[in-house]
């Protein structure tokens, strides 16, 4: 049996993911930006894994926010999303740090990975829902994970 918080929170998702794809790209209104990603990833004792790395932008739309969101893919099967926050965009360059535990995605381990880091332009349409994400500055490369010594 499903319960009705599970229905509304699918439901939203859904809507959200509709919105993501369906929606025709908005102009990016961030200008000058630029993101990377070292290329390395560090598995902590406590089982935290940290990606890393540096971004600059300029002011975006007062219509929108600005974050940095870090994926990292390994062995075609593991997938761990990590939000690195909002971006400061004042055209100066920031460090941004992405951290997670591993409990989320256990299989991540040792070795090499796919990771990709974004600055992401989220513009609202006047509720909750975003009316569309923009992906403004991307860094996509091969990372070595490793345990931190």
């Amino acid at each position: 049996m499903r319960t009705p918080g599970r229905r509304i929170a699918l439901s939203a998702f859904s809507a959200l993911a509709a919105t993501a794809l369906f929606t025709a790209p908005a102009a990016a209104t961030v200008y000058h930006q630029h993101i990377s990603l070292r290329p390395h990833a560090d598995i902590e004792r406590d089982g935290t894994i940290t990606l890393s790395g540096t971004y600059s932008c300029e002011a975006s739309s007062p219509a929108g926010a600005v974050q940095v969101k870090v994926t990292l893919v390994q062995d075609d099967r593991y997938r761990l999303g990590l939000g690195a926050g909002d971006a400061h965009c004042d055209g100066m360059e920031h460090r941004w740090e992405a951290r997670s535990g591993l409990a989320v995605t256990p299989g991540i381990h040792e070795g090499t990975a796919r990771a990709t880091a974004e600055i992401q332009e989220i513009h609202f349409g006047g509720g909750l829902m975003p009316r569309a994400i923009d992906v403004v500055a991307a860094d996509e490369q091969e990372v070595r994970v490793a345990h931190r010594r």
